[in-house]
C-alpha cells in the first residue's frame, strides 16, 4: 500500500495515535489539520500526564482520549490507520489487532515525510545520529540553505509540515524504532553510520535490528543516494542492497566513491573526480568516533553540492553537541564530561576511548538486555574506579568481576555517584557520566539524566 493510498483524502477518517509525548502529539496535530478524527489512546490514565500533554487535550477538544490502558476495539474496520509512538513496542495488542486486520501502522516520520516540501537527509546507525545530523545541519546553515535538523534529535518532523519550502533541507535523525513504521519513507540522501547490537529487548535479534535500520534506504531509487561506513562491518555488508547511488566513507582506507583520509586530508572521490576538503586535524569534536561522523556529514555535504571551503569552515568550528563528550566544567583540575547520549555499550567504549587521562566513571541504567563484556574490558583498561547505577548496576558489576576488575562501587541515585567521584578524583582525572545504557529506569531521557547530571556538577562548589 502506498502514500497515496494512505494519505488521500483523510478529512473524515479515523486515525488511531498510540503514544502522546512529543511525536504523538505533533502526529495528532498534523492529522487534525488535515480534518482526520483522532483517537489518542495512551497507557497512562490522564491525571498522569504531562502539563503539556494535558494542555495539548484541552485544546484540541475534538480528539477522543482513551487512557489507563489499551482496551479491546480500539482498532476496527473504519480505522484507516494507526499512528504509533516510537516508543510503543509492536506486539501492543491494538498493534496486533491492526495487524490482523491489514491496517497500516506507521510512524510520525513517515506520517510527516508525505507532507514535507524539502528534500530529506535521513541519518541512523546506532552511534553519532545526533552530531552527525548535527554537523549536516550546520554545514548546509553555513552554506546559505534554511535548514531544519529534526526527527530522534528533538524536533518531530511533523512540527516542521507547512513551514518548510522545497528550496530548503530537513536533516533528521531517526531512529531504529521510527524506521520500523515505515512504508514509503524516502529521503533524497539517507546514511547509516554503524550498526551494533542495541535494543535488543525491543527488536529481538540483531537481524532484526538491522532490518529496520536499512528501511532508511528501501525506497530510495537511482535519484538518491546512501552513505554507509566503511569502517563498520555490519554496515559496509549492506552496500550491494540499495537500489540508490551506495558512497562510502572511512578513515582507514581509500574508498571508490565517498570520503576518506589521504595524507591527514580528508578527500571526497567520486569515480575519476577527486576535491580536497581540509586537515582531519582541523575537526574540533574530539575522539576517533567523532571523526567518523564528521567524514559521513561531510559526504552527505559534498552530495548536496556544498563547496569544500564551507564544510572545511563548519568542521573547524563545530563543538559538539549537549550530552556527547560535553565538557561540563573542570574544578581542582578535574574534568567533569557529560556523556550521558552514551546509551549503549559501543557509544561508553568510544567515550572512554576519546578520553585520555584517568578516568572515574558513572555508568548503568535500563536494561536493554546488552552484552557488557566488551564494555568491561575496555573499563578495565582505562578506568580507575566505577560507580555503577540504575537498574544494570548488578549486571555491570559481574561483567566487570569477570575480567577482573574490582574498582567498583554501587550508587542508590545520581547524586550519591556524583558525590562520590568528587571526593576519589584527583587533578588530571577525569569524571566521566557514560552510562552504557539508556536512562528509562530513573529518568524521563537521556536528557533529564544529563541535565541532572549538570546541575549536580555545578552545585559542587569551587
Amino acid at each position: 500500500m502506498g502514500k497515496s493510498d494512505i494519505f488521500r483524502n483523510l478529512s473524515g477518517k479515523k486515525i488511531l495515535v498510540i503514544g502522546l509525548a512529543r511525536s504523538g502529539m505533533a502526529g495528532a496535530r498534523l492529522l487534525l489539520d488535515y480534518g482526520a478524527r483522532v483517537i489518542i489512546n495512551e497507557l497512562r490514565p490522564e491525571k498522569d500526564l504531562t502539563e503539556e500533554e494535558r494542555d495539548f487535550l484541552a485544546s484540541y477538544p475534538e480528539i477522543t482520549f482513551v487512557g489507563g490502558g489499551h482496551p479491546p476495539g480500539l482498532v476496527t474496520g473504519e480505522t484507516a490507520f494507526v499512528l504509533k509512538n516510537p516508543g510503543v513496542p509492536l506486539q501492543l495488542a491494538p498493534v496486533r489487532e491492526a495487524e490482523d486486520l491489514r491496517i497500516p501502522v506507521i510512524s510520525e516520520v513517515e506520517l510527516a515525510a508525505h507532507f514535507l516540501k524539502a528534500p530529506l537527509i535521513a541519518i541512523t546507525g546506532t552511534n553519532g545520529k545526533t552530531t552527525t545530523s548535527a554537523l549536516t545541519g550546520e554545514i548546509f546553515r553555513a552554506a546559505g540553505r534554511k535548514t531544519f535538523v529534526a526527527g530522534n534529535i528533538g524536533l518531530p518532523l511533523a512540527t516542521l509540515v507547512g513551514k518548510d519550502k522545497p528550496d530548503d533541507i530537513v536533516v533528521a535523525e531517526v531512529s531504529s524504532f521510527q524506521l520500523e513504521g515505515t512504508i514509503d519513507f524516502n529521503p533524497r540522501l539517507s546514511a547509516i553510520l554503524n550498526i551494533t547490537p542495541d535494543h535488543l529487548d525491543r527488536h529481538g535479534s540483531l537481524q532484526s535490528y538491522r532490518e529496520a535500520k536499512t528501511k532508511i534506504f528501501a525506497n530510495q531509487s537511482a535519484a538518491d543516494a546512501v552513505v554507509l561506513n566503511a569502517d563498520d562491518p555490519e554496515t559496509f555488508a549492506l552496500r550491494h542492497l540499495p537500489a540508490c547511488r551506495v558512497y562510502l566513507f572511512s578513515r582507514k582506507k581509500e574508498v571508490g566513491r565517498g570520503v576518506f583520509l589521504a595524507d591527514g586530508m580528508i578527500v571526497f572521490r567520486d569515480g575519476k573526480k577527486e576535491k580536497e576538503i581540509c586537515k582531519y586535524t582541523e575537526i574540533k569534536i574530539p575522539g576517533l568516533h567523532n571523526l567518523e561522523n564528521a567524514l559521513a556529514a561531510a559526504l552527505l555535504a559534498c552530495l548536496g553540492g556544498i563547496e569544500p571551503r564551507v564544510i572545511a569552515k563548519t568542521l573547524s568550528s563545530f563543538s559538539g553537541v549537549p550530552h556527547r563528550l560535553e565538557l561540563v566544567r573542570t574544578l581542582a583540575g578535574v574534568d567533569y564530561i557529560n556523556d550521558s547520549k552514551g546509551t549503549n555499550p559501543a557509544a561508553a567504549i568510544k567515550a572512554l576511548e576519546a578520553v585520555n587521562r584517568p578516568v572515574i566513571l558513572i555508568a548503568g541504567g535500563y536494561e536493554k538486555g546488552a552484552d557488557f563484556s566488551s564494555f568491561a574490558e575496555k573499563v578495565k583498561e582505562k578506568v580507575l574506579h566505577v560507580f555503577l547505577i540504575g537498574q544494570t548496576a548488578g549486571r555491570l558489576a559481574d561483567a566487570l568481576e569477570g575480567v577482573g576488575y574490582y574498582s567498583y562501587e554501587l550508587a542508590p541515585t545520581l547524586e550519591k555517584a556524583v558525590a562520590g567521584a568528587h571526593d576519589r578524583a584527583r587533578a588530571g582525572d577525569v569524571v566521566l557520566l557514560s552510562p552504557a545504557c539508556a536512562s528509562w529506569d530513573m529518568f524521563k531521557d537521556f536528557e533529564e539524566r544529563g541535565e541532572l547530571f549538570k546541575r549536580l556538577v555545578w552545585a559542587l562548589g569551587g
